[in-house]
């Protein structure tokens, strides 16, 4: 005689429709009272039992998903639509077209459940022959952020991204830096435009762009002594800067200051141009109608100033401006605790790592020491 199974062990019945054996176990009821089943088939009875104990076991262990067809495709899409609120429009966008051109072409149509930690190592390993570094730690970043989506949903069991390590990709552009010469020459080649000032303050006060299109003239003090700056601000998301440590007040440089004031002159007149169309928001730089600048009308007025000079524009950013500013401040023995705390880096491990090509070599005590020490015994030589 056949023993009914107990509750909880779930059930197992032969479906003379589709000829097999089906397997299903409840997991637990919906708020309006229904109960929730999960069901695996086998040919045989052998088979179904197996798939009942895993199920069993899934359960037991907090395992159970209801994402069976669930594919990498929607857990990005779901990720992107969801899983990116409070950050900044700019971080948004970039995270959507890199996992457009590199995530779900490749493994988007993978059923999340089938995806293997082999097959995220062998994609990154392709990836790396055509990607940056950098790039590929944002696409791994995507990846594991929208499995890690799926799961807190019971989508999937485990993150396999979690099990992959990110492999090294190409050398991405190197960064660079002005030289004095240069420096003066897009300086010239700026003046009587209006982006004139920003590149001074860039070269000679080292702040970031982001940082510069969110100044406004109440953070500016020309009259006091000395002339000041606060860099208190950003366009990043709620203004903040991009970390505390960056939110400081800075000395200006006579030739900052006479820029500045020149600045504020010619903005007038634009503001008095633009009428009605002018929209007051206080800001150091703005565009003709007073609005906040973005990082492409900066770059491409950047580039129109570089047409004037021997570089090519091609080949510089204004990010390159923060990079000239670390290097010239190098150049004249400035120790690099002191350019720490100018460009708003929390200790000088930052400033060393990123600036590093910029960066020259301010341990001079050691050499001078021996110089004296060892003086005479080159002198007779």
């Amino acid at each position: 005689m056949t023993t009914r199974r107990s509750k909880g062990d779930g059930g197992l019945y032969w479906d003379e429709t589709r000829q097999r054996w089906i397997a299903s176990v409840t997991v637990g009821y919906t708020p309006a009272g229904k109960r929730i089943t999960r069901k695996a088939s086998g040919k045989t009875k052998t088979e179904a039992k197996a798939k009942l104990k895993e199920l069993i076991r899934d359960y037991e262990d907090g395992l159970t998903t209801t994402g069976k067809d669930h594919t990498v495709a929607e857990a990005v899409g779901d990720w992107l639509a969801f899983g990116l609120n409070g950050r900044e429009a700019s971080t948004v966008t970039n995270r959507r077209i890199l996992a457009e051109q590199h995530v779900i072409p490749a493994l988007g149509a993978r059923k999340l459940r089938e995806l293997s930690a082999d097959d995220v190592d062998r994609w990154l390993a392709t990836k790396s022959k055509t990607l940056s570094t950098e790039t590929i730690r944002k696409i791994h970043s995507i990846l594991k952020r929208s499995i890690a989506r799926a799961q807190a949903r019971d989508k999937v069991k485990r993150n396999v991204v979690l099990l992959c390590d990110i492999p090294k990709g190409k050398e991405g552009r190197p960064s660079k830096s002005l030289t004095l010469d240069q420096a003066v020459s897009v300086l010239r080649a700026a003046e009587n435009t209006n982006l004139y000032a920003y590149l001074v303050a860039s070269l000679l006060i080292g702040a970031r762009t982001e940082e510069l299109r969110a100044l406004t003239w109440s953070h500016v003090d020309l009259d006091a002594e000395p002339p000041s700056i606060m860099v208190w601000r950003s366009v990043r998301v709620g203004g903040d800067t991009k970390t505390q440590k960056s939110r400081r007040t800075l000395a200006l440089p006579r030739l900052c200051v006479d820029a500045l004031r020149l600045h504020k002159d010619r903005q007038a007149a634009a503001k008095e141009k633009a009428g009605d169309h002018w929209q007051e928001n206080d800001l150091v730089f703005a565009s003709r109608h007073g609005t906040e600048l973005d990082a492409g009308n900066v770059r491409r007025a950047f580039r129109v100033v570089l047409k004037r000079t021997e570089l090519n524009p091609e080949e510089w950013t204004p990010r390159e401006l923060r990079h000239s500013f670390v290097s010239l401040m190098s150049d004249a023995g400035v120790a690099v605790e002191d350019i720490a705390r100018l460009v708003g880096h929390k200790g000088t491990v930052v400033t060393e790592k990123v600036y590093r090509k910029q960066l020259r070599p301010v341990l001079l005590e050691g050499a001078e020491a021996m110089d004296q020490i060892f003086g005479d015994y080159t002198q007779q030589a």
